[in-house]
């Protein structure tokens, strides 16, 4: 049973909000791949970021039975970290079974749609990342922004090793009215504040774990971004682009959906008034 049928049965008298309220916590939940997942196949609904499923340490069978799960209820989902060693298999198998199928540039994330889902015009996040290392992180961030039906404008290699590369990315987001800007880096992570500090624009900074050294695995990065003196940027864990892109996601939808209501609203008052006069 889905939401729709729910909704339909207490339109018609047949649920009560009591009856309505436990069907779809039950709904909720859904087991996959002989029970060794329980899909959350109302988090889109609920909270408006789809399932997201981690599939470093899962085998090709246990996230293939898991996609079909969700992909009967869902118009997408987000795959992240396969094993390169899986990854062509995986996308093999999915795609005879009629799905749509995007690889993430140096990335082992995928996102699995329907052939009927479709990015049409709405929300846009811009994403750019320091250096070519840091692509596959920053690509987490465009397909879970993806899935969540918002568009994104990337700039990739743009670090602060050759400064004058950013100027142009950051112009040109501005430009198109990005909604916020995820900032992928790793090394010692400046390349958030200084995208911070030149944009009025909301900033989610991902420290990578690309470097070496003292500092290394990220923690240079992160400490770098959690220590920046600049305002309106906020900082999620090493490597965790999914996050960042959710996050800016949700900010952009949100920011569009207002805009568009009060732009239909502006429309309505003027219409009045052209008949009041």
């Amino acid at each position: 049973m889905n939401i729709r049928t729910i909704l339909q049965d207490f339109a018609k008298g047949r649920l009560n909000i009591d009856d309505v309220e436990k069907k779809i916590s039950l709904h909720s939940i859904e087991f996959a791949a002989e029970n060794i997942a329980q899909l959350d196949t109302s988090r889109e609904v609920r909270k408006g970021v789809p399932e997201v499923v981690f599939g470093e340490y899962k085998s090709i069978t246990e996230i293939v039975r898991i996609v079909n799960a969700i992909m009967r209820r869902n118009d997408s989902v987000v795959v992240s970290r396969i094993q390169k060693t899986n990854l062509r298999k995986i996308v093999n198998v999915l795609k005879k079974r009629a799905f749509n199928v995007e690889v993430g540039k140096l990335s082992t994330t995928i996102l699995v749609s329907h052939k009927s889902f479709i990015l049409s015009e709405g929300p846009m996040i811009g994403i750019v990342c320091a250096g070519t290392s840091d692509i596959g992180v920053a690509e987490e961030s465009r397909l879970i922004a993806k899935s969540m039906k918002c568009d994104s404008l990337i700039s990739y290699d743009v670090g602060i090793a050759g400064l004058h590369r950013l100027f142009p990315a950051l112009r040109k987001m501005v430009e198109l009215d990005v909604e916020a800007i995820v900032v992928v880096a790793g090394m010692e992570g400046a390349l958030a504040s200084v995208v911070s500090s030149m944009v009025n624009l909301p900033v989610i900074g991902v420290p990578t774990s690309v470097g070496y050294g003292f500092g290394s695995a990220g923690r240079a990065a992160l400490a770098s971004m959690l220590q920046s003196c600049t305002f309106g940027l906020a900082v999620v864990n090493i490597d965790n682009g999914i996050g960042a892109g959710a996050f800016a996601a949700l900010i952009a939808k949100r920011l569009y959906v207002k805009r568009a209501n009060n732009s239909m609203q502006k429309s309505r008052v003027q219409s009045k008034n052209r008949r009041a006069d």
